[in-house]
């Protein structure tokens, strides 16, 4: 039962490498889809491990053992082994909570004012253009979606360049792309492995809606060049957005600009298959490994409070 349970918090540490592999090898949309779920699925199978060691931890204890009507001891490893990994795991449970917590206070704040100040400019119409010194344009998710631009980027840009610009970021809030940020940003507080995976989902956005763009303005070479020229513009900028907010500036350009001036390399069947196999695979095994040791760690319950026999 214990055994089962490292599964999931040992198999973080290989995802990021897979994803990397992944997101080289699949389609930008799918490889974003594709880590996405996967990294969630490991977030919530690391929870859910680290909350079964907490559990058999507490049932070790005589008095939360009396409350769990336990009228034998609980079957587990030796003590020496339990009592230390359920310490540990409430420790790292209640570290990602509270940074958890933190974070999305942060990030509401950041929001809201993003939000507010948006609403206070003149609309042309998903268009929000702020008066401002240091050059920066984000898509903006919320009802509407809104691309804000400062003046200051405006002006960094010429006019085919703001056109692509702005593709790129309606193709941010047309995918949804917020959302998947935020799912990374979430699953990096699950397990300190999957910190690594929020370069990987952001840089698959970025990707995804470079592609979109490129099919909008049908010349990536012109793509390229903005997002260069944004990029640079706004280097030595800081911004006030909110980390879930994608922008074209975003992620590592250099590398986004070679994928958009580079000619696609031929994908095969078994490269793409692959790819995405090893990723589902760890995603399933952790999965089945913590279901597999909770319904153990259930039916020890049971037997221990006498309700099925030894």
């Amino acid at each position: 039962m214990t055994a089962l349970l490292l599964i999931p918090l040992l198999l973080p540490f290989v995802v990021p490498l897979l994803a990397r592999r992944a997101l080289a090898r699949l389609a930008p949309v799918t490889a974003l889809w594709t880590i996405t779920a996967a990294a969630l699925v490991q977030a919530g199978a690391c929870v859910a491990a680290l909350g079964c060691l907490v559990l058999i931890g507490l049932l070790k204890v005589p008095a939360f053992a009396a409350l769990g009507e336990l009228v034998h001891p609980l079957r587990t490893p030796s003590d020496y082994a339990v009592l230390p990994a359920a310490a540990i795991a409430t420790g790292l449970l209640s570290i990602g909570a509270w940074t958890l917590g933190r974070s999305a206070l942060r990030q509401t704040r950041a929001f809201r004012t993003a939000r507010a100040e948006a609403d206070r400019r003149p609309i042309a119409g998903d268009l929000c253009v702020i008066d401002a010194p240091h050059p920066d344009a984000y898509a903006l998710p919320g009802r509407p979606h809104r691309i804000v631009v400062t003046t200051a980027m405006l002006r960094s840009l010429g006019p085919d360049e703001r056109d692509a610009l702005f593709a790129h970021e309606r193709a941010h809030n047309r995918g949804g792309h917020h959302y998947f940020l935020a799912a990374a940003e979430l699953a990096a507080h699950c397990h300190p492995a999957l910190r690594r995976l929020r370069a990987v989902i952001r840089l698959a956005a970025e990707r995804a809606a470079d592609e979109a763009a490129a099919a909008a303005v049908r010349d990536r070479r012109l793509l390229a060049r903005a997002i260069a020229r944004a990029a640079l513009a706004g280097q030595a900028a800081s911004s006030t957005r909110p980390d879930f907010a994608p922008a074209a500036t975003a992620g590592p350009v250099p590398q986004r600009v070679a994928a958009l001036l580079a000619t696609p390399a031929p994908r095969t069947r078994r490269s793409v298959y692959g790819a995405a196999l090893f990723l589902t695979a760890c995603a399933v095994l952790s999965a089945t490994a913590v279901a597999t040791g909770a319904i153990t760690f259930h039916h020890e319950v049971e037997i221990a409070q006498g309700e099925e026999p030894r």
